[in-house]
């Protein structure tokens, strides 16, 4: 059953701990809030401000799955406080996996702090859980895919415009990189993981996965620096450095290029044209 007033205190306890710098907005000179306004949280969210006031309000109606694991991302909750809203509204939290959806909010504060840089936090098996402006303007908006699209690697080889963005002289390495990257996870979360399901959809629907899975190769790693082919800016040779979540296997991918360089240059004129395109 939902506790409503529980739910309602929380919410504003939440709320208000959090300063604008902590989730990436500007503060403004006007700010007499001592948090978070609303109309901010409920951005954050992903819903109307109304929807998230009647929360705070003790009104409306019991909050989804999928509204209250969008409100903890959005107010940067910790795997406990998400757990104990869950509860509050009268659900069960979701199981904990190291293959969740759920950013650590160390993550995301990094995250939130990197908009003139193309970045991208996914889970293990390639899922985009959220992208930086630039992210999006570099290779388009990957948190959009649903079900099994959802992974990079399934993307790869059953949808030829996955292969676009990568230069040509990239795609052997790529290849076996997902394959192996995914036998290694099959082995490590077992037979019954989302892991070991993906396989058997790509065994079932890829000659060339096939092919390449009965290489039986393992550990294949990308190169540090990788090559994109853009289409307003042309090709693009960025370096990747990589940061680790080990709690959630969330990977934080930040994309950068030497200075003075022509990658440089397009990276800066990307960061002009890309909102402009994405618009």
């Amino acid at each position: 059953m939902i506790d409503r007033t529980g739910l309602a205190e929380f919410l504003r306890s939440r709320r208000q701990a959090l300063q604008p710098e902590d989730v990436g907005l500007p503060r403004g000179q006007r700010r007499r809030t001592s948090g978070l306004r609303r109309e901010e949280v409920a951005s954050l969210c992903h819903m109307s401000t109304d929807y998230y006031s009647r929360l705070e309000r003790e009104r409306g109606a019991q909050p989804s799955h999928r509204m209250l694991a969008s409100i903890a991302q959005g107010l940067h909750m910790s795997l406990d406080e998400r757990d104990h809203l869950f509860r509050l509204a009268g659900h069960h939290p979701p199981p904990r996996a190291a293959s969740g959806d759920h950013i650590s909010p160390g993550l995301l504060r990094v995250l939130d702090r990197l908009d003139d840089t193309p970045a991208e936090i996914v889970t293990e098996l390639g899922e985009t859980l959220r992208q930086s402006p630039m992210g999006v303007a570099l290779t388009g908006d990957t948190t959009r895919y649903t079900g099994p699209a959802r992974s990079a690697g399934y993307r790869w080889f059953t949808d030829p415009a996955a292969r676009e963005i990568y230069a040509p002289e990239e795609h052997p390495l790529l290849t076996r990189m997902y394959v192996s990257g995914l036998r290694g996870l099959v082995t490590l979360r077992g037979p019954r993981s989302r892991a070991a399901h993906l396989s058997e959809l790509l065994l079932d629907r890829s000659e060339e996965f096939r092919r390449v899975w009965g290489d039986q190769e393992i550990g294949i790693r990308p190169h540090d620096v990788k090559h994109f082919v853009h289409p307003e800016v042309g090709g693009l040779e960025l370096t990747c450095q990589r940061l680790v979540d080990p709690g959630q296997a969330h990977l934080l991918r930040v994309y950068t290029a030497i200075p003075g360089t022509e990658s440089y240059e397009k990276l800066q004129m990307l960061s002009v044209i890309g909102p402009q395109t994405l618009r």
